[in-house]
C-alpha cells in the first residue's frame, strides 16, 4: 500500500467517524425535541438512532431509558410495560459503564429499577429496593441539588413506611433488607421537599410530596397535602405524563374533602 493511499485511507476513516459523531449529536438534538413537544415516542426513536450512529454516545443511552420509562408508566399492556421497563433497565446500566461519573446515568438506572421492581415478588422487590437506593445516592453523591434523586429518595423512604411493620421486619432480619431500617416518614418528607425547592416546576414532584402528606398523617399534614394536590391541578404541563399525574391528583384531593 502506497503512502499516500494510507494517508487517503485513514482521512477518509477520520472524517466517516466525525461524520458519524455529528450524526449522532443530531439524532440527540431531535429527541431533546420531541422530548420537549410531549412525544416520547419519536424521542425513543431518535435517541435509539443516536445509538445506532454511535455506540459509544453514554446520553443516548440514559436519554433513550428516560424514554422508556415514560412510556411504560401507564401503559395497560403488563407485558409490554415489562419490555418497556426491562429494556430501560439495560440502557441506563450501559450510560453507567460508558461513563460512571455521570449523576444522569445513575438516576436513570435507579428509576428504571424501581419499575422493574413492580413486577416482582417480595424477595426480589427487596434486592431491587436496595439498588434503587444505591444508585439514588451516587447520584446525589455527584450531584447533591439533583431533583429527581432527592423524588426517588423521598419515595423510597415513603414506599417502605407504607408498608406494614411486620412486612418491614421481615424484609430487614430475613430477606436481606437491612437498609430498610434507615426508612422513615422524616426522610420521605425531607428528600420530597428539597425536590420541589431544586425544582418547583415539575408537578410530579407536588404528587408524590402530597401523597408522603398524606400517609404521614400528622397535625397540619392534610391541609400540606391539599395545597400540593392542587399545584398538580394548577401547574403547566411540561412532562410526558403530566395529564395523567392532573388526573390523580384531582382524584386524590376529592377523597380528602
Amino acid at each position: 500500500m502506497s503512502i499516500r493511499y494510507l494517508a487517503v485511507t485513514v482521512v477518509s476513516m477520520m472524517c466517516a467517524t466525525v461524520a458519524s459523531a455529528q450524526s449522532a449529536a443530531e439524532h440527540i438534538a431531535a429527541g431533546d425535541k420531541a422530548t420537549t413537544a410531549l412525544n416520547a415516542t419519536e424521542a425513543l426513536a431518535d435517541y435509539k438512532a443516536a445509538i445506532a450512529a454511535d455506540s459509544s454516545d453514554e446520553e443516548a443511552y440514559w436519554k433513550a431509558s428516560r424514554e422508556l420509562v415514560d412510556l411504560g408508566e401507564y401503559e395497560p399492556d403488563k407485558d409490554k410495560q415489562k419490555d418497556y421497563y426491562a429494556d430501560a433497565e439495560k440502557l441506563a446500566k450501559h450510560a453507567v459503564e460508558l461513563k460512571p461519573t455521570d449523576p444522569e446515568a445513575h438516576f436513570s438506572v435507579a428509576r428504571a429499577v424501581g419499575r422493574v421492581a413492580l413486577s416482582l415478588g417480595k424477595k426480589e422487590r427487596v434486592r431491587y429496593a436496595k439498588e434503587v437506593r444505591t444508585e439514588a445516592l451516587e447520584t446525589l453523591r455527584l450531584d447533591s441539588a439533583h431533583a429527581g434523586a432527592n423524588h426517588v429518595m423521598g419515595r423510597w423512604n415513603a414506599e417502605i413506611m407504607r408498608l406494614s411493620g411486620f412486612s418491614r421486619f421481615m424484609a430487614k432480619n430475613f430477606l436481606g433488607g437491612d437498609v430498610f431500617g434507615t426508612a422513615s416518614w422524616a426522610e420521605a418528607v425531607r428528600y420530597m421537599e428539597r425536590s420541589v425547592a431544586l425544582d418547583p416546576n415539575r408537578i410530579t414532584h407536588h404528587l408524590d410530596l402530597a401523597e408522603v402528606y398524606r400517609d404521614r398523617k400528622k397535625p397540619g399534614d392534610v391541609e400540606k397535602a391539599r395545597e400540593q394536590f392542587q399545584m398538580v391541578i394548577d401547574g403547566a404541563i411540561t412532562d410526558y405524563n403530566d395529564a395523567h399525574y392532573k388526573q390523580e391528583a384531582q382524584e386524590e384531593l376529592a377523597k380528602l374533602k
